[in-house]
C-alpha cells in the first residue's frame, strides 16, 4: 500500500497547526472522514483489501507514529510532524468549545464513555455530547448497525468520534459513512481511553524523546508485543526495500 503524501500530508499538518482555510473545512458542509496510519495499521492493510481502501479513502489521514514520519523523508524527502489522533481531538476539543458544536462518541464501554463526557463538559461547557456503546464483538447485525446509525444520526452531531479499534473502526466508517448525518468523522481509536483516564498515555518527555512506543509496551505488554516487536519491524523491511530495491 503507499503511503498518501503531499496534499493529505500537508492538510494534516495544517489542521494541527489552526490554519484557518482547514479549520472552515472541519465543520463544513462537506463531509470530511478522518483516519490515522502507523507502522501497526500499515501492516495490517496489505493483508486486508477493506482496511486499506478505507485508510486510502480518506479526507485526512495522519501520520500517527514516528515510523510514518521516518519513511516520509527516507522515501520521499518530505518532512512532516507526528499528530497523533490524541492531537487532532484535542484541536477539535477547543475548536468546538468555540464554535458551539454538538460531539457524538461511538465506541468503548458505558463507563470510560461517561468519563469522557463528564470531562467535556466540565472542560468545554459549549460542546453538546451524546454516545452510545455498541455490543463488543466482531461484527454487527444488520439491527445493530441500524440502531448505531440511528442514534448518530438523531443528534446530529457536527463531530461523530468512533473508538472501536483498528481495523474494525475504519471498515465502519467506510461501509457507512454515507448514511451517518455527521459532518466529520473521525477513527480514533485508543484516544477515547487517553481522555476518559482509563488508560493514561505517556508523557511529553517520552513523546518528544519518540519512546512512546517503548512505554506503552511496557504499560501493555500482553496486548502490544505484537505491534511494536513483530509489526513496526516487518514495515521497516518495507521501507528499506522501497529505498534500496530498484
Amino acid at each position: 500500500m503507499k503511503i498518501k503524501e503531499s496534499e493529505v500530508e500537508v492538510l494534516s499538518y495544517a489542521v494541527y497547526k489552526g490554519n484557518l482555510d482547514c479549520e472552515e473545512r472541519l465543520f463544513s458542509a462537506e463531509k470530511m472522514i478522518i483516519n490515522t496510519i502507523n507502522a501497526y495499521s500499515y501492516v495490517l492493510a496489505k493483508g486486508d483489501n477493506d482496511f486499506k481502501t478505507s485508510l486510502c479513502n480518506s479526507d485526512i489521514l495522519l501520520p500517527d507514529g514516528f515510523p510514518i514520519v521516518i519513511a516520509s523523508r527516507m522515501l520521499n524527502g518530505i518532512r512532516i510532524k507526528k499528530i497523533a489522533g490524541e492531537d487532532i481531538f484535542k484541536h477539535m476539543l477547543k475548536l468546538g468549545n468555540t464554535r458551539k458544536k454538538r460531539f457524538f462518541f461511538l465506541g468503548s464501554s458505558n463507563e470510560t464513555l461517561l468519563k469522557i463526557e463528564r470531562r467535556i463538559r466540565s472542560e468545554y461547557p459549549n460542546i453538546a455530547v451524546s454516545y452510545f456503546s455498541p455490543p463488543f464483538k466482531a461484527s454487527f447485525t444488520n439491527e445493530e448497525n441500524q440502531d448505531m446509525i440511528n442514534r448518530v444520526n438523531n443528534f446530529k452531531p457536527d463531530a461523530l468520534f468512533i473508538g472501536m479499534t483498528a481495523p474494525k473502526q475504519e471498515k465502519w466508517v467506510e461501509l457507512n459513512k454515507e448514511k451517518l448525518d455527521a459532518k466529520v468523522i473521525c477513527s480514533i481509536g485508543a484516544v477515547f481511553d487517553f481522555y476518559a483516564g482509563t488508560v493514561k498515555r505517556p508523557s511529553k518527555f517520552w513523546i518528544s524523546l519518540r519512546l512512546e512506543w517503548f512505554i506503552r509496551l511496557a504499560n501493555e505488554p500482553k496486548r502490544l508485543w505484537k505491534r511494536y516487536l513483530i509489526y513496526s519491524p516487518k514495515f521497516f523491511i518495507d521501507v528499506f526495500k522501497a529505498k534500496f530495491d530498484k
